[in-house]
């Protein structure tokens, strides 16, 4: 694996992020591991309707659109 590197410009640092990409993928390959991906931020989300109505009716009452009243909810909860 390279030594942590900085660039000095725009080419340098691309440079160096494309071989720190690099040397994870090979370190998961070494290692037999599947490389972390990111998470795109899309859930789909099946509700029973009589839930889908209650939340949608509740985030409506907040002035919230039902993705903002969800995720709330969700980061309340972790």
């Amino acid at each position: 694996m390279s030594s942590l590197s900085r660039g000095k410009d725009v080419e340098e640092l691309e440079e160096a992020f494309r071989e720190s990409i690099d040397d994870y993928l090979e370190f998961c390959e070494e290692k037999g591991e599947e490389p972390d991906k990111p998470f795109s931020g899309r859930l789909m989300l099946r509700l029973p309707p009589n839930l889908h109505r209650k939340v949608y009716v509740n985030a409506l009452r907040e002035g919230k659109s039902l993705n903002q009243w969800i995720a709330e909810r969700l980061e309340q909860a972790c």
